[in-house]
């Protein structure tokens, strides 16, 4: 804030690009966290934080790799917290039963997402911050205080993982896949082909 109390141009330009970056920032929030209100509150800590030290961010680097970092450091001092604290098993009784739903393409969904939430939290932040949000190698690299070479390696063993999560052997198969299924034949032949 200027002197007088208002909110300068630059800090305007600020706000407006944190709001512009929500969705972004929970489309990052579910690469941690699982539920999506666990992820809504991670989003809301973030801009707080953001927000709080917006006198702190360095005009002219990015504010899309700067909220991503609050982000990330946010999360891991939750965990660091959460293991302290060991919750007892009360959590557990709470998991709530889902149906499942019967279209093709739903079941495929919930394959991918099944098996990207099983990959390890590097690979999946990762995978998430160059695959899903088009963040570049390098600010990835700058998110995750890793190398390039690092995140490369990561990306490529997250891509890995999913082909054989999945249960392929390649990108190529599971496309021709995926394109089987989704032209209708879901893997029963019709008599005419007997």
């Amino acid at each position: 804030m200027s002197s007088g109390g208002y909110i300068s141009a630059d800090q305007e330009t600020n706000e407006v690009s944190i709001v512009d970056l929500i969705p972004a920032l929970r489309a990052f929030a579910r690469t941690f966290c699982r539920v999506p209100d666990d992820a809504d509150d991670l989003v809301q800590e973030t801009l707080t934080k953001g927000l709080a030290n917006i006198d702190k961010f360095e005009p002219g680097t990015r504010m899309k790799s700067w909220l991503f970092t609050i982000m990330r450091n946010t999360y891991y001092t939750r965990i660091k917290i959460a293991a302290r604290e060991a919750p007892g098993l009360l959590d557990c009784a709470s998991s709530r039963p889902i149906s499942e739903a019967t279209q093709e393409w739903s079941v495929q969904s919930k394959e991918v997402h099944g098996a990207i939430q099983r990959l390890p939290e590097h690979q999946r932040e990762v995978l998430m911050l160059i695959g899903v949000l088009g963040v570049s190698y390098e600010e990835t690299a700058e998110i995750c205080g890793c190398a390039v070479g690092t995140v490369k390696s990561r990306l490529n063993r997250a891509r890995a993982n999913i082909l054989e999560l999945l249960g392929e052997s390649s990108l190529q198969t599971l496309m021709e896949r995926r394109n089987h299924l989704s032209d209708g034949q879901l893997g029963i032949e019709d008599d005419s082909r007997r």
